[in-house]
């Protein structure tokens, strides 16, 4: 980083142009849902930010933060979920669709939760 906070960016003289030495970063591809997720929501919706994470380098590493932030606070959510309502091993030995069909519906409460809270804001 330069004085005052401005980066300070290498050139490349190409002919009679000056051309940024910028890198293409491959990382993006093995990412998971949440944080495809929030790239999507960042580059549609706050493009100034987007390109600032891009250029400054740091946009992949605030993804990796968003993918395992999302997944553990699911995890969380989802314990904290099934054992206010109630559903334990027993219920999923004695009947299984009803099982299945709460884990569901309590997965689907977690992961809006999660959107609203990690992915949806700036």
């Amino acid at each position: 980083m330069a004085k005052g906070g401005a980066m300070a960016i290498g050139y490349t003289t190409i002919g009679d142009y000056l051309l940024p030495n910028i890198a293409y970063c491959d990382e993006a591809l093995h990412f998971g849902h949440y944080s495809r997720l929030r790239q999507k929501f960042l580059k549609e919706n706050h493009r100034g930010v987007y390109n600032d994470m891009l250029l400054s380098g740091s946009l992949w590493e605030h993804l990796a933060e968003v993918e395992v932030s999302c997944q553990a606070r699911l995890e969380r959510i989802v314990s904290m979920l099934a054992e206010s309502d109630g559903v334990t091993e027993s219920l999923k030995a004695s009947d299984q669709l009803e099982w299945v069909r709460k884990m569901n519906s309590i997965r689907s409460r977690a992961e809006e939760i999660v959107l609203a809270e990690l992915i949806y804001t700036l």
